[in-house]
């Protein structure tokens, strides 16, 4: 069954350029034309991705992003935007987003994206893998099903990048993981210039499991290398 794409961008030549192009990489395509038809179709229907044009009449795509994550937080989300400061992206990976392209974009890049994105939706869930996961170690245990994590017994939801980033650190708890093997275990891809997009994520994801993300226990930086999980909690030196 091909996997549905919600494409929302007032600009039609953008928008018909990516339902063409993701038509014919075997996704099936539905779009909209503005903020307020994009939030009502990603609320009413199932979509394995959401693109989200940044820039849109009657409600932008950071307060889409928002509203969807309140309902839908498994639905991966990628916004477009013509905006590409870290201030913009920073922005946008708080309202929820788990990626962030910059217009004008190469649809290569685009479908590279999609690809990495679509891998953590619901419905391409891999069950074969689960006799080897680590799910639960020292306080932290992870629920791949509902995109959770529990930590000394509260329950916390993950946008699908923060759980993708937790359950790669988790694979390797109490050793440091790079940033390259993050971003390729993450994203599908390597690239340095991802490398804030993967920090802010951590950021986000220390500001919900972390007691002070400030002083961070559990999830810790191990400098010039990247990040690594000591799940029985230990403080940064």
């Amino acid at each position: 069954m091909a996997q549905r794409l919600l494409i929302a961008d007032d600009d039609n030549e953008i928008r018909e350029l990516l339902e063409f192009d993701l038509s014919h990489s075997g996704y099936e395509v539905d779009s909209a034309k503005d903020g307020e038809e994009a939030l009502q179709k990603a609320l009413s229907g199932y979509y394995d991705l959401i693109l989200l044009d940044v820039m849109m009449p009657k409600m932008n795509g950071f307060d889409v992003c928002k509203n969807i994550r309140v309902s839908k937080p498994e639905v991966p989300i990628l916004m477009l935007t013509a905006k590409g400061t870290i201030t913009d992206k920073t922005q946008g990976f708080d309202s929820g987003a788990d990626d962030y392209i910059v217009k004008p974009f190469d649809i290569q890049e685009v479908l590279l994206r999609v690809r990495a994105l679509v891998r953590r939706s619901p419905s391409a869930k891999t069950p074969q893998k689960t006799a080897q996961e680590i799910l639960k170690v020292g306080d932290i245990e992870i629920f791949p099903d509902s995109l959770e994590t529990e930590v000394k017994g509260k329950r916390i939801k993950l946008t699908p990048t923060e759980f993708e980033i937790l359950y790669c650190l988790m694979q390797h708890f109490n050793n440091a993981v790079t940033l390259a093997v993050l971003l390729n275990e993450v994203w599908g891809y390597n690239s340095d210039d991802d490398v804030r997009m993967l920090r802010v994520h951590v950021g986000g994801l220390r500001q919900k499991i972390e007691e002070n993300p400030k002083i961070p226990t559990y999830l810790q930086t191990v400098t010039n290398v990247g990040y690594k999980l000591t799940p029985f909690g230990e403080e940064e030196e």
